[in-house]
């Protein structure tokens, strides 16, 4: 079955999907951001078959997102690092994150807690204008028509 390609609509969440949105990629993103990073790690941290895992490693790395990084000559071995987009597209899973954190964490709580290098405090992702600095929601927003529209 062919995957729907996304990556030529003039649309940036469309784009973004085409690149990350098959499910198994924003957990191998997660990983490589915590430091597992090499294929067996992954492999067993993911439960994913060899195969989805390689496809999604060639993926990610055809997309810049990922670069192989090689670790052991003998035998050549590979980690995976994030690239600048990369690391960029894990400042969208954060706001995932807070998401199911708000969302589906139960009555547990959230599984995993990120503390702010600047102030040393748990917290979380809240989006921000980048002119003012105001928080920035859904309802705050209008839309318009920007210049890549086609």
């Amino acid at each position: 079955m062919q995957r729907t390609r996304f990556g030529d609509m003039a649309c940036s969440i469309a784009r973004t999907l085409d690149v990350i949105g098959e499910p198994w990629s924003p957990l191998i993103l997660r990983n490589v951001y915590v430091g597992i990073n090499r294929f067996e790690q992954m492999q067993e941290s993911l439960g994913i078959s060899r195969k989805v895992l390689t496809e999604r490693l060639k993926w990610l790395t055809e997309q810049q997102v990922l670069t192989r990084r090689q670790y052991s000559e003998r035998p050549p071995r590979y980690e995976y690092v994030l690239t600048e987009r990369g690391t960029e597209l894990c400042d969208l899973l954060m706001v995932m994150v807070r998401w199911g954190d708000r969302w589906l964490a139960g009555e547990a709580g959230p599984p995993v807690l990120y503390r702010h290098h600047a102030c040393g405090r748990i917290s979380h992702v809240e989006p921000r204008c980048s002119e003012c600095g105001e928080p920035m929601r859904a309802t705050d927003l209008d839309v318009l028509p920007g210049p890549g529209l086609a």
